[in-house]
């Protein structure tokens, strides 16, 4: 057993898993001690690296691409502090992290795992259900379908809209971005017929606008990872990475004629909106035209 402990967490080598418990000490950010214990299996690390600096180190675990849902779902956009595969290392204890650190990449050598990517996660991601309170509202998933209840705060359309129920088959993707306190943040639920309508999160009912607490705005990416790790592996997908690239169009493009059918629908609800009050004309012309520029 190889096995360093410090304030900032905890990592232990068996031979055929890392286990990562974060630490308890308020350094430690809420998101880590949120997510847990981490279990990583040597066949989904990539390698590993002790980095010397001059008051302290860390350790840092490469996970192989595809393996972890959680990477799949921030996109390498966690926090440094808040990346459970970081490990702050007192300068006493740096023999104790390279120690570590040569086990794992001996194990590495004599498992001859390899480094390119998986075809299937080998990690868990959160259990269900989750739920987690966000600046715009409550986002909850409990392994079939996510719900969002909207916040007093909330855009006053998405209120008018009710909660939000996505079935977890209606979804192509997951898009998100931490809140960094300096620029806002989103979490957004893709469906095939949202897919091309790319209203602002503020504005948009299958998306949470991240504008309040960074800290706690975080835990969305609980919820973005427990969906992620139900969703189809990218391996099994076609065409344009949709996971890997968020920004750009899913796999799954729908048909030109399904487009037209989208954006009719789309134009009737704003429509209806209006009609009833709830859109001002000019709340309903920018969202119109937000809708048009996004089809």
């Amino acid at each position: 057993m190889a096995e360093i402990i410090q304030r900032d967490g905890t990592w232990a080598f068996d031979g055929a898993t890392v286990r990562i418990t974060p630490g308890l000490h308020r350094s430690v950010p809420l998101f880590r001690q949120t997510y847990g214990e981490i279990a990583v299996p040597l066949e989904a690390v990539s390698g590993v690296v002790y980095e010397p600096e001059r008051k302290r180190g860390r350790l840092r675990m490469r996970l192989r691409e595809g393996a972890d849902p959680l990477l799949q779902a921030t996109g390498g956009r966690l926090p440094d502090a808040a990346d459970p595969y970081r490990l702050v290392v007192d300068i006493d204890r740096a023999g104790v992290a390279e120690y570590v650190a040569e086990e794992i990449r001996r194990a590495l050598l004599l498992d001859q795992i390899p480094k390119d990517p998986t075809k299937t996660y080998l990690l868990a991601g959160p259990p269900v259900p989750v739920s987690v309170r966000s600046s715009d509202g409550t986002v909850s998933f409990d392994g079939l379908q996510v719900r969002i209840d909207w916040a007093d705060t909330s855009d006053r359309v998405k209120r008018a809209t009710g909660p939000r129920i996505i079935a977890l088959g209606d979804l192509v993707g997951v898009e998100w971005l931490p809140n960094s306190g300096y620029q806002d943040g989103f979490l957004r639920f893709v469906t095939r017929e949202t897919a091309f309508s790319k209203l602002p999160p503020e504005k948009d009912p299958y998306a949470l606008d991240l504008w309040g607490s960074a800290r706690r705005d975080l835990l969305t990416a609980l919820v973005a990872t427990a969906v992620t790790a139900r969703l189809p592996h990218p391996s099994t997908r076609t065409g344009t990475d949709y996971a890997d690239r968020p920004a750009q169009l899913p796999a799954a493009v729908p048909p030109q004629a399904d487009h037209h059918d989208v954006l009719l629908r789309r134009l009737r609800e704003l429509g209806e909106l209006h009609r009833d009050g709830v859109l001002t004309d000019e709340e309903f012309a920018m969202t119109k035209a937000a809708v048009l520029r996004g089809f």
